[in-house]
């Protein structure tokens, strides 16, 4: 499925914006993250040097998780009252429920391991709202996403420009 959202995004953006600029908006969105920004940067798509993917995907996958950890528990909140984000949130709190044991069990580094290991459903955007649902400190839980994030890159990396790169290079 990533790799299919990175095709749509690479082609309705390509052509308009840089390959780099790419790369940073697919790493802010939810799903996609690091992950997807590195893939996009890959020799299998726009082909961006990784010197430059990498802190772009990183700051584009950090951005918006200051926001998560303020914001999200009095957003779901309101989206729960409002009959049409309803079903919306309390699916967000079910996805975050489902895997706050992961991070509960090891704390800091459960959380650092849940946003670093690029699996399905782990990442940056879904860790911050396990974090903020689970009331751990801002700062203790932003630090952990960012290490989380720099994991991931070091392993997508490999994955997006070892492995594919070769295959394509």
């Amino acid at each position: 499925m990533s790799e299919q959202l990175v095709s749509l995004f690479t082609g309705l953006l390509g052509g308009h914006v840089s390959g780099e600029i790419i790369c940073f908006i697919i790493s802010l969105f939810p799903i996609l993250e690091l992950r997807g920004g590195l893939l996009a940067a890959s020799p299998a798509f726009l082909d961006v040097p990784i010197m430059k993917a990498l802190p772009l995907c990183v700051l584009g996958n950090l951005l918006p998780i200051p926001f998560v950890l303020l914001f999200i528990e009095r957003i779901l909140l309101l989206m729960e009252k409002w009959k049409p984000t309803r079903g919306a949130a309390l699916w967000l709190r079910a996805k975050a429920e489902k895997n706050k044991g992961k991070v509960q069990q090891y704390e800091f580094w459960g959380l650092v391991l849940f946003v670093g290991i690029p699996l399905p459903g782990t990442g940056a955007w879904t860790g911050s709202l396990v974090a903020a649902l689970l009331h751990m400190p801002r700062r203790r839980a932003f630090l952990a996403c960012v290490l989380g994030v720099l994991l991931a890159a070091l392993i997508m990396s490999i994955v997006s420009y070892g492995l594919i790169g070769g295959l394509f290079g």
